[in-house]
């Protein structure tokens, strides 16, 4: 499988690991990891957001954890060939038994939002078998610091329920971008971002695409500092 090119970094992919896709890319892209030091990834498929997360933030040192030992492989090559790979380290390990005394300013995840079917494919990345919402954040509050961010991508449909959970745990919605895929669609895709401050509740819309295959110019300026395109539809 063909690697993906970014400006700063490249993606080496595997048809035993869920590919670069637009939820990873936006996560990268719009998670608040301005103030962290320490980040947390949970799930790290090919390692792609927490190395957008580091180019965007210099100073901040990343952990990243998955339960696919194919994935953990992958994501730790993608680190060392990267530039930043000082600050990046990876393990192999189910979140639900993970322990640790550090905090984290920042834990993001792209978690698993299909409910279990019968098909194979994608089963641990992209159903709900090995990690459910409700394990994510009981595990996720403990270890953020007391002004630490947990931020996510999931669907538009999941979003009551994980913010309802998320408030079961004192994790307090201070974020929520609204995605679409198209202009004039409906919303497909929330970013999400709790901490366990209560703070002011900013809310937003992202348009990805203004026609299709054509960016919007939205996407295009979100993400300069990454995709090699110049313009749209390149």
């Amino acid at each position: 499988m063909k690697p993906f090119t970014f400006k700063q970094f490249e993606i080496q992919q595997s048809k035993e690991v869920f590919r670069v896709g637009t939820d990873g890319v936006l996560l990268g892209a719009l998670a608040d990891v301005k103030s962290a030091f320490r980040v947390l990834e949970i799930g790290t498929g090919t390692g792609l957001i927490s190395l957008m997360l580091a180019q965007r933030n210099p100073r901040a040192d990343f952990l990243g954890l998955d339960i696919n030992g194919e994935a953990v492989a992958l994501t730790k090559l993608n680190f060392e060939n990267s530039p930043f790979h000082a600050r990046l380290k990876n393990i192999h390990q189910d979140f639900k038994t993970f322990e640790t005394e550090e905090q984290f300013d920042l834990i993001v995840s792209n978690p698993p939002y299909f409910e279990e079917s019968g098909s194979d494919k994608d089963k641990i990345a992209r159903q709900t078998v090995e990690l459910n919402f409700r394990q994510l954040i009981a595990q996720s509050a403990p270890i953020l610091c007391e002004y630490g961010l947990l931020s996510v991508i999931i669907p538009i449909e999941a979003g009551e329920v994980f913010t309802s959970i998320a408030e079961e745990n004192n994790l307090f919605l201070s974020r929520r971008v609204n995605i679409k895929g198209i202009e004039n669609s409906k919303a497909k895709r929330l970013v999400l971002e709790f901490s366990s401050k209560e703070k002011n509740f900013l809310e937003s819309e992202f348009i990805i695409e203004k026609s299709p295959r054509k960016y919007s110019d939205q996407y295009l300026e979100l993400t300069k500092e990454f995709h090699v395109f110049k313009k749209a539809g390149n």
